[in-house]
């Protein structure tokens, strides 16, 4: 038997193989949280027993929250594996993959798994170009943190529904910047409730589509798919949302400080997102420098943008940490 060649994995901010005890500022996280109510509800889930392999209630409960059927809701273990799934049901081999920007790494592997082409867009299209079953768009686009308005996401999804294409919405950091979203056929949303609610271990994510895509993706999903907390969580999400009034004008306050003291050293792309990128020359060799004096970020090469680092704010007294280690780095 001739098996395919390994793909290397999408790299990430976060934990890798390697030990680390310092700060952390690769990781898009409300540094405020976990959500108590939501903590609460994972903690409490019956872990004893095997959950509704149809996850009725869960639906049920977000598509109350959305204005949606129960079938328009497809509930997930993190939005990568949603993505991964959206690239087997709907990349064909030899089909194309469209991005505004960089997309999500792990779209662009699960395309590549799926031996299909990626074509990065570098504004927005007037007319999309031909070939692209889907259209990824990160909504707001990580790492820059730019946003399309209501408007022109209204446009992109005619547009994509005239081309027969699905519109990818990653929703992942939407909470943060209020970004715009938008219901429509052609549309996929993408949630992934543990960036703003401080709770990414817990791997919350589900996708609100069409009762036909959703259906798709469930398909593609093996049985009791998600844990029993990582359901008590989702359920208790449209009830649990007070936290993100309490945290997240402090985050965006904290982000935007960041932003100014890091301009110092280089420029910066911040549009009010919790992470920025800072123009740095070589982004590995200042990783990895920066890393030896206890401080991590992420190196933007992946996202075709070498010559940067993407850093999240982890509250102002940790920020200053960061700051002091770049003072450091570049004398």
């Amino acid at each position: 038997m001739t098996l395919p060649p390994l793909l290397p994995r999408s790299p990430h901010g976060g934990p890798s193989a390697a030990a680390f005890s310092g700060l952390d500022f690769s990781v898009n996280c409300n540094p405020y949280g976990p959500n108590p109510a939501l903590l609460a509800a994972v903690r409490g889930a019956d872990h004893t027993h095997y959950p509704d392999p149809t996850y009725a209630a869960l639906r049920q409960s977000l598509a109350d929250w959305h204005g949606v059927t129960p079938e328009m809701v497809a509930p997930s273990v993190g939005a990568s594996d949603l993505l991964h799934r959206l690239a087997r049901a709907f990349l064909p081999a030899g089909g194309k993959l469209l991005s505004l920007h960089a997309p999500f790494g792990e779209l662009a592997r699960a395309a590549a798994l799926q031996r299909a082409g990626v074509e990065v867009l570098s504004s927005l299209p007037e007319h999309l170009p031909a070939g692209g079953q889907l259209l990824y768009v990160g909504q707001p686009h990580n790492p820059t943190g730019r946003c399309l308005s209501a408007s022109e996401l209204e446009g992109l999804a005619h547009a994509c529904a005239a081309a027969h294409t699905l519109l990818v919405l990653d929703l992942a950091y939407a909470p943060f910047v209020d970004a715009p979203s938008i219901q429509h056929p052609a549309v996929i949303q993408l949630y992934s409730s543990g960036k703003a609610h401080g709770l990414v271990g817990a791997r919350p994510a589900y996708a609100v589509a069409a009762p036909e895509v959703a259906a798709q993706l469930e398909n593609l999903a093996p049985a009791w798919h998600l844990p029993a907390g990582t359901a008590a969580l989702l359920s208790a999400l449209p009830s649990a949302q007070d936290f993100l009034a309490q945290t997240l004008p402090q985050v965006r306050q904290d982000a935007q400080a960041l932003a100014l003291a890091l301009s110092h050293f280089g420029a910066v792309e911040h549009h009010a997102a919790p992470y920025l990128t800072l123009e740095v020359g070589d982004a590995a060799r200042v990783a990895r420098e920066l890393l030896a004096l206890g401080v991590k970020v992420r190196d933007c090469a992946s996202y075709g943008l070498p010559q940067c680092i993407r850093v999240s704010t982890q509250g102002t007294q940790r920020d200053q940490v960061l700051i002091s280690a770049l003072e450091k780095q570049t004398r």
